[in-house]
């Protein structure tokens, strides 16, 4: 892809300002509409959403798209929806054993709830902070909970594929451990054994990064710097490594690009975490200073290779190895086409890559390497320009999405294709919305020099 050098968040105030215009709409019409018997709305079919029976690990982004509008715009009707949601819908996701997707669903809906508090947006009231404190301890205990231990030093949360299964998607979740480690929370096990949460993350972290990211280093003769496996298969007798594996990408050794976008954004989110807690934190756990080394050579190396091999304008195809790319000629050379008859694009992939790509450099910024980190700030605007406009901006007031041409699972042939066409496209998912939203207030707040959007607590 190409950076545009001169772009701001300020220029980018008319298309973010359009977006949450467009976004109010959506969001009501969806809430008038759904059925909660029906499930959790996943992905839309010719423009309306409907549900996908797997895991609800879309719930949270439903209800926390109502939190981001009201932060966005200050319209109080969608605090009140997502505040009224939270407290009826989402209690199962808190104590929810079965899933690697605590970040997703809680952090963006009790979470977000709790930073409008700590903002004083949301007036005073002790007990409604205590109440999403509470709800963040437990989550991200029980994600903590979900663990596989490989060595003293290694370990992961499991997938919901079992206690063999580390995915790549999990880097995100680290936020509701994140979080509850600051509240003061510990994950307490058998003989009244404290497990501490910052120590969780940090191994989950550091086998992740040794596993499911590769560094050029030889591992395989597929060792692309920056490449990332969807999936990380172990023998969960010894502790040892199998292989590589993918759920919804092309294979295990190409990069699907959700899955890159996930370690991209979940490191350089952690990075600006780890990097605001105080050296005793680390104290038994880990060297602060190596583990952001380590958090920065991961977030480095895959935002380079998702720049590398992303055509123009910043939206990626679903997979970099996709079979069909090779009939689209030079498609890394020109703008991404997501009406080709060959491969779709993902621009839920683009949203979460881009929010990585500007945390990333502001990270590098804010660590004294200004020109270096404005590589990466520039290519996560030029990304948001890209998605805040037409054909990935929805437009049409009869279109329930915000972010067109999303790809769910392309090998299970889940995804919509409209009539007349060979491939999926002009549809959109929950994930994409809610992460373009994201992306939209983050520069947004640095447009106006408000307060930086970050997950944790300041």
């Amino acid at each position: 892809m190409i950076c545009d050098a001169a772009l701001s968040p300020r220029d980018l105030v008319p298309a973010i300002r359009r977006v949450f215009e467009l976004s109010g709409a959506k969001i009501e019409r969806l809430q008038r509409r759904w059925n909660p018997a029906l499930g959790t709305p996943v992905f839309t079919v010719r423009g309306l959403y409907t549900s996908r029976g797997w895991t609800e690990w879309t719930q949270g982004f439903q209800f926390g798209a109502a939190v981001l509008q009201f932060d966005a715009t200050g319209e109080r009707r969608f605090l009140d929806m997502a505040r009224e949601a939270t407290v009826s819908r989402m209690a199962s996701h808190l104590t929810h054993v079965g899933v690697h997707d605590h970040g997703f669903n809680n952090v963006s809906t009790y979470g977000n709830l709790l930073r409008l508090m700590r903002e004083r947006r949301l007036g005073e009231d002790s007990w409604e902070a205590r109440f999403y404190e509470l709800a963040l301890k437990v989550s991200g205990a029980v994600q903590a909970a979900r663990w596989t231990r490989l060595s003293a030093e290694l370990g992961y949360i499991h997938s919901f594929n079992g206690p063999h299964s580390l995915f790549a998607d999990t880097a995100r979740s680290l936020r509701a451990l994140a979080l509850a480690h600051q509240l003061g929370h510990v994950l307490m096990t058998e003989g009244d054994r404290p497990v501490s949460l910052l120590g969780r993350l940090l191994q989950h972290a550091e086998t992740t990064a040794r596993f499911n990211v590769y560094f050029g280093t030889g591992r395989d003769i597929w060792d692309v710097k920056g490449r990332v496996a969807h999936e990380s298969i172990f023998n969960v007798n010894d502790g040892a490594y199998r292989c590589p594996s993918s759920q919804q990408g092309f294979s295990p050794f190409t990069t699907w690009t959700r899955g890159l976008a996930w370690i991209l954004c979940g490191y350089a989110e952690q990075l600006e975490f780890i990097s605001h807690l105080p050296e005793p934190a680390f104290e038994g756990l880990a060297d602060k200073a190596a583990t952001r080394q380590r958090f920065l050579e991961v977030a480095v190396a895959t935002a380079d290779f998702f720049i590398g091999n992303t055509p123009l304008d910043g939206v990626p195809y679903w997979d970099t190895g996709a079979p069909g790319l090779a009939r689209l000629g030079d498609y890394l050379g020109h703008a991404a086409d997501p009406f080709n008859d060959h491969e779709p694009v993902d621009s839920s992939a683009a949203a979460i890559a881009a929010q990585g790509l500007i945390r990333l450099g502001n990270a590098l910024v804010a660590g004294g390497e200004s020109e270096r980190g404005r590589v990466y700030r520039q290519a996560g605007l030029t990304v948001a320009r890209t998605l805040f406009a037409e054909p990935y901006l929805s437009a049409d007031p009869d279109h329930e999405g915000l972010l067109l041409h999303t790809v769910y699972h392309r090998p299970n042939g889940w995804d919509h294709v409209p009539e007349g066409r060979k491939i999926p496209c002009g549809e959109s998912a929950m994930w994409g919305d809610y992460h373009a939203r994201e992306l939209a207030l983050l520069i947004q707040r640095e447009a106006a020099d408000a307060p930086y959007l970050k997950f944790f607590l300041a």
